[in-house]
């Protein structure tokens, strides 16, 4: 009978490449840390705004035994995610595992929202996953082989007073998940689209939330690499994760 982590364990003898936005801080961080700590000689791409936040994520993922290069950029421009992808190829060659987790929460009834406050929500959201998964998809399509995931939330599966600009662009990018399995399951490439509730992480900090009602952000994290670790016959199309006191 074979092993049903042959596959997996395949992979991870010839150190795959994980890419992961918004990585300087929060789950982004966690996702990095929990790879190179379970992976050993996994290659890291950090990607996110703050060099210096990366810089310091870089130095304890190294130290946990990855290889690491960090890759400051602004995933909702063109230009920024187009070097980017440039420098990374450079780097580490085709990227295995692209973790789509940048993001930014801001709440604010319909009325409220200015225009320029919604479409930075769309953009940061929703507009950096099309674009850095438009950037590393064609290499894994014309591989035959690939991991995607993208960090959505339970806001894109139940709207809320407020959730004006964050619930749309989640939603947005429940769509988006859904489009992107449909065209890449023939191909090789598996995609996962991630709903995490409340979360010990700094885009609940000033929600009045007790972190006893969240869940540790290593665990959201750990989510994603027992996910990747699943024989290449599946694929976890959707995974929601609540706090086991609320449901937040």
């Amino acid at each position: 009978m074979s092993n049903p982590r042959s596959s997996a364990s395949s992979a991870e003898k010839i150190k795959p490449v994980v890419l992961v936005t918004g990585s300087s801080q929060g789950i982004g961080e966690a996702i990095a840390k929990v790879f190179a700590q379970q992976i050993k000689g996994v290659r890291l791409a950090l990607v996110a705004r703050n060099a210096k936040n990366l810089a310091t994520v870089a130095r304890a993922c190294a130290k946990l035994g990855a290889t690491v290069e960090i890759f400051p950029c602004d995933v909702a421009d063109e230009a920024s995610v187009a070097a980017m992808a440039k420098a990374v190829a450079k780097r580490f060659g085709t990227v295995d595992v692209l973790i789509n987790n940048a993001g930014k929460f801001a709440g604010a009834p319909l009325i409220a929202m200015s225009v320029a406050e919604f479409d930075q929500q769309i953009a940061a959201n929703l507009r950096s996953v099309f674009l850095v998964s438009r950037a590393f998809l064609p290499a894994m399509i014309k591989r035959g082989r690939g991991d995607v995931f993208n960090m959505g939330s339970i806001a894109g599966l139940s709207a809320y007073p407020g959730g004006t600009g964050y619930s749309s662009a989640k939603f947005g990018l429940t769509g988006l998940s859904k489009v992107m399995r449909a065209e890449l399951k023939d191909k090789g490439v598996r995609v996962c689209c991630v709903y995490p509730g409340a979360t010990a992480s700094p885009s609940w900090k000033g929600s009045g939330v007790s972190e006893t009602r969240m869940m540790p952000a290593e665990d959201v994290a750990r989510a994603f690499l027992d996910i990747y670790r699943l024989s290449r016959r599946t694929v976890v199309e959707e995974i929601i994760l609540r706090p086991q006191l609320g449901d937040l």
